[in-house]
């Protein structure tokens, strides 16, 4: 179920830190009946983080699948050639 507390009950930060840490998903913090800023847990923000960063990395590879189906790619030997006359290496 999700949690929504008004600002004030941010004035027991006690409380407030011990309301986020026994939840099990983010807190919503309200001003004046709209969303002001939402609260969760440090190791759920992480795993937030890994999660978006993996599906980023599905989609870069997918990307690259296709490009490949396609025959957009350049093999090795002429991307190092490329690369070495491009930058004078």
């Amino acid at each position: 179920m999700a949690i929504c507390v008004p600002v004030r009950d941010m004035k027991d930060t006690a409380a407030f830190a011990r309301l986020v840490r026994e939840s099990s998903e983010p807190v919503t913090v309200t001003k004046n009946g709209y969303n002001e800023f939402v609260v969760m847990r440090s190791e759920d923000y992480d795993l937030m983080r890994e999660e978006l960063a993996k599906a980023k990395l599905i989609r870069v590879l997918a990307d690259a699948d296709r490009a490949y189906e396609k025959g957009e790619y350049v093999d090795g030997p002429s991307f190092v050639a490329s690369a070495r006359e491009r930058y004078g290496l």
